[in-house]
């Protein structure tokens, strides 16, 4: 049985997860690093690495990275930025681990994902559209010669 402090103070700590969670929500384009979002909820960058992925399954800069490649689809499926400008748009500073990233979540690069998926939700609702196009880790990802 566990005792009363000992939840309570898990309690405490998931609240605490739940605020970086939400920081990493809405400042998904700025620049963030685990040591900087561990300072605002006063733990070590480790201690928050490893109670992150306890909580969510994924350590905080996959989140973030999960994050941004959510945001770079939905810019990406409006066709109006090129895939440079989404790149920044969306926080990531390097276009080559922006590309890579995303082909590994969404199983296609950005370009080709840009051309294929402008069309593939007209019509539909933002809020569907958002759970169909949801990105997957890179172990869920279907390849080509699987489809």
């Amino acid at each position: 049985m566990t005792s009363r402090p000992a939840a309570a103070q898990n309690l405490r700590d998931l609240a605490r997860l739940r605020r970086v969670r939400d920081r990493i929500d809405r400042e998904y384009a700025q620049p963030l690093d685990v040591e900087a979002l561990a300072r605002g909820v006063h733990m070590s960058a480790g201690h928050l690495s490893r109670q992150f992925r306890l909580a969510y399954g994924e350590s905080p800069y996959g989140y973030l990275m999960t994050r941004r490649i959510e945001r770079a689809m939905a810019l990406l499926r409006r066709g109006d930025l090129s895939v440079t400008e989404v790149c920044f748009e969306v926080g990531c500073s390097s276009l080559g681990t922006f590309s890579t990233r995303f082909t590994e979540l969404v199983g296609m690069p950005p370009s080709t994902y840009r051309r294929d998926a402008a069309g593939a939700t007209a019509g539909m609702p933002p809020c569907v559209a958002k759970q169909v196009t949801r990105p997957i880790r890179n172990r869920e990802a279907r390849s080509p010669s699987r489809n």
